[in-house]
């Protein structure tokens, strides 16, 4: 008869680093990605194009492939090459729209296919344009309404501190109980590597494997750093 282990494991899996047994494992509990991929300072998942310039959020961007747990380190695939797309360019004479229905001259720019509107009316165009624009941001920028959460002290969370992951309740929570990355995370020149420790390493899984260099709480939320 065959015997399982019930000691925890920690899933190697990208995205997931989730702890199960070989008796709780079955088949589509383990979400995950596929590899990274980083150019010019955008974060990318090559398995879903979900992408982030911030790494705590790519790190958020929740697994698009699902299957078993496993203890086996991935072996990451190396992206292929982007090709460079080709914009197809429009001549001139070949357009035959009329500035009443083109968007660049309604709006008081300069349009190349049919020159330039009369000064006045172009510099109150673009003025109400410039107006509208700035409303807009200002709407954007409205704080939006803060949600009291209340949270059970024996309700197992998911630590959302850089470096950590791992699952803890609230009761259990104290000041050191956290292994962290302060951040941020530097990627540059094909380095990956934490500011706040000075290491830096050549690959995503080695970078992964980086350990934490500071002590402090859980936190549940990312908006949250533990201090």
């Amino acid at each position: 008869m065959e015997v399982r282990s019930a000691t925890k494991l920690q899933c190697q899996r990208i995205g997931c680093n989730a702890m199960f047994t070989d008796d709780d494992n079955p088949d589509g509990s383990c979400r995950f990605h596929a590899s990274p991929f980083f150019h010019d300072g955008m974060k990318e998942w090559s398995c879903c194009k979900q992408r982030s310039h911030d790494f705590t959020l790519f790190l958020e961007i929740p697994g698009c492939k699902t299957g078993k747990h496993t203890t086996e380190k991935p072996v990451l695939a190396k992206p292929a090459p982007r090709q460079p797309v080709t914009v197809p360019t429009s001549s001139p004479h070949g357009n035959a729209a009329t500035k009443d229905s083109c968007s660049r001259c309604r709006q008081g720019f300069f349009c190349s296919d049919h020159g330039s509107q009369p000064k006045e009316q172009t510099s109150q165009q673009a003025l109400n344009t410039l107006v509208q624009v700035q409303e807009e941001k200002i709407e954007s920028l409205a704080p939006a309404p803060v949600k009291k959460v209340v949270i059970d002290i024996n309700q197992p969370q998911v630590c959302k501190n850089k470096g950590c992951g791992k699952t803890f309740k609230e009761r259990d929570n104290h000041e050191t109980a956290c292994s962290y990355h302060p951040g941020p995370a530097v990627f540059h020149d094909r380095l990956r590597g934490w500011k706040c420790c000075d290491v830096h390493v050549k690959e995503f899984d080695e970078f992964m494997e980086i350990p934490p260099c500071t002590k402090g709480w859980h936190s549940s939320s990312s908006a949250d750093q533990a201090v």
